[in-house]
């Protein structure tokens, strides 16, 4: 157990970060499951990309996910757009 006040604190604040982190993270999973489930009805689809693909990026802007993870996710979810295009 922790022993220095500092310690203590970081401890607290590593907790709530990792529990924000969590939370973003899932609410961008849940909204990449929404936007593949209206995959059939194009222009929902193509309505609701921008959003979650703006979700992702700011998941890589704040380290939650890497980089190239967040453009792995946008390469495949633009993809079904393009080939309804």
């Amino acid at each position: 157990m922790a022993n220095h006040k500092a310690t203590k604190k970081d401890t607290r604040q590593a907790s709530k970060r990792r529990d924000r982190n969590r939370y973003y993270g899932k609410t961008t999973r849940n909204a990449i499951r929404d936007l593949k489930a209206t995959e059939k009805d194009e222009k929902t689809y193509g309505e609701s990309l921008p959003n979650v693909i703006s979700m992702i990026d700011k998941l890589a802007k704040k380290g939650i996910i890497h980089k190239n993870k967040a453009a792995n996710l946008k390469s495949k979810l633009s993809k079904k757009v393009a080939v309804k295009a």
